[in-house]
C-alpha cells in the first residue's frame, strides 16, 4: 500500500513536532514537509505533492482559509484537513466553502486524526463529531446564497486584510508580497470600500470577528 503523503502547516513549531510524532506511529502515513504559514505550504506543494495537508486555520502571514482556496484551485488532487481549536459554526462553513475536505479540532484523539487522514485521502469528507449535523445542513442551504462581503474580496485583498490586521505597514506588505506600495494602497482602499470600513481599527475588529486573526496576535 502506498503511503499517504502528509504536509503539516502550523505556525507553532511545537505543535508541528507533536503532530509529526503522532503521524510517525501511523502505518502507511508519511510526513513529507512542514510549513510555518499558508504561503510556505503552497510553495512546498509543488515540490512534495502531498496527498493531505493538515492546515492550521489561524496563521500569521497567510491564514489556512486563504491557503486552502489556493490549494483547491491549483492542486485539486491534494486534500486539506483544517485544524482548529474552535467548533465555531462560521469557521466550519468558511473552511468547507474554501475547499477543505475535513475539519478537525486540535484536542481530538490520535485515532480520530488517523481516521480523518485516511477518510479524506479516499475522497471522503470528515468533520469532528463535536461539530453538529446542522452545520452541514446550513452549508447546503447557503451554497446558493449571495456571497458574504469577505467572500467577495479577491485573494490578494484578503491577504492584505490579514496583514493589515496583524499590524504590518504598507511598505512591509509590499515587500512580503513583492508588489509596489502603490499596489498595496490600491488594494487596501478597494477592500475598505467593499467592506464599508474606512479605518485600520475597523479592519482589525472585522478580521478578528470573522476569525482571520486572533485577538492576541
Amino acid at each position: 500500500m502506498r503511503a499517504i503523503r502528509v504536509l503539516i502547516a502550523d505556525d507553532h513549531g511545537l505543535v508541528r513536532a507533536g503532530i509529526r510524532a503522532l503521524l510517525q506511529d501511523m502505518e502507511s502515513v508519511e510526513v513529507v514537509a512542514e510549513a510555518g504559514d499558508g504561503r510556505q505550504a503552497i510553495d512546498l506543494l509543488q515540490k512534495h505533492r502531498p496527498d493531505v495537508v493538515l492546515m492550521d486555520i489561524g496563521m500569521a502571514g497567510m491564514n489556512g482559509l486563504d491557503a486552502t482556496i489556493r490549494i483547491a484551485k491549483e492542486y485539486p488532487g491534494t486534500r486539506v484537513i483544517m485544524l482548529s481549536m474552535h467548533a465555531n459554526e462560521e469557521y466550519v462553513l468558511q473552511s468547507i466553502r474554501a475547499g477543505a475536505s475535513g475539519y478537525l479540532l486540535k484536542d481530538s484523539r490520535k485515532q480520530e486524526l488517523e481516521f480523518a487522514i485516511r477518510s479524506v485521502a479516499q475522497g471522503k469528507m470528515y468533520l469532528s463529531p463535536e461539530i453538529s449535523r446542522h452545520v452541514i445542513e446550513r452549508y447546503a442551504a447557503r451554497t446558493d446564497d449571495a456571497e458574504t462581503p469577505f467572500e467577495q474580496l479577491t485573494p490578494r485583498q484578503r491577504e492584505i486584510l490579514q496583514l493589515v490586521a496583524e499590524g504590518r505597514t504598507n511598505k512591509e506588505i509590499a515587500c512580503l508580497l513583492k508588489v509596489s506600495i502603490k499596489t498595496v494602497d490600491t488594494h487596501r482602499t478597494q477592500l475598505m470600500e467593499r467592506l464599508n470600513i474606512h479605518d485600520v481599527t475597523g479592519l482589525v475588529r472585522y478580521a478578528i470577528k470573522i476569525g482571520l486573526v486572533s485577538a492576541d496576535r
